[in-house]
């Protein structure tokens, strides 16, 4: 666990040195400005990738659904483990939109302090922030319910039986032969599978598939 940020002398005011690392810049302007807005929170730093992080903040926020390190979380994750062995005394916020119970299990094993969504409130998120530097644990209610109460696997075995062949690199093809099935069959497949996972393409279907847990 992070070591407790320095308890101020009386008559002295905290002052909490966040970094926030996130990729969009919209989100990570919208961020910094609402910690900016409160009197003892300062942004010491606004980053695209957990490996810039410098300085010696109190509190790291970090999106989790960065694809500047990889398109999957658990990489960003084992940057932030990295990140914590180098800063001990920083509590890490990890926000994500696809939170899962594998994800959160993962972001406690990295010593993540806080974990929220990414619809967080302004006035939440901020005294989410407080809180962690504080060294007190904090999990979003949002996040709790995403994590162990997943939505229903949408797609069926033989709809994973294709996606997992599609993942391996196979083309429609050569899927159609190893699951003895007609060409057309595993184009409707593929299909039927962007449509239920909201996908655009058989790349992204795969990851989101695998993020959910339904592969």
């Amino acid at each position: 666990m992070p070591a407790l940020i320095r308890v101020p002398e009386i008559g002295e005011r905290l002052v909490i040195g966040v970094v926030i690392v996130e990729e969009m810049g919209l989100l990570r302007s919208a961020l910094s400005a609402v910690l900016s807005s409160e009197s003892d929170v300062e942004v010491l730093a606004e980053v695209d990738s957990v490996e810039r992080i410098t300085g010696r903040p109190d509190v790291i926020v970090v999106d989790l659904d960065l694809t500047a390190v990889n398109e999957h979380a658990n990489d960003a994750l084992t940057a932030v483990a990295r990140v914590r062995r180098r800063l001990p005394g920083a509590a890490v916020l990890a926000m994500s939109a696809r939170w899962s119970a594998d994800l959160l299990l993962r972001a406690i094993e990295a010593e993540v302090l806080g974990f929220v969504s990414k619809d967080l409130s302004p006035d939440r998120f901020v005294r989410l922030v407080r809180l962690i530097a504080r060294g007190e644990r904090v999990i979003d209610p949002r996040v709790a319910a995403a994590a162990f109460n997943p939505p229903t696997n949408p797609l069926t075995e033989r709809e994973r039986d294709v996606l997992n062949a599609a993942a391996e690199g196979l083309p429609p093809k050569e899927i159609a032969t190893r699951l003895h099935l007609a060409h057309g069959t595993v184009r409707n497949r593929l299909s039927d599978i962007m449509r239920k996972t909201g996908a655009r393409n058989r790349l992204e279907a795969i990851r989101v598939a695998r993020e959910k847990g339904w592969l």
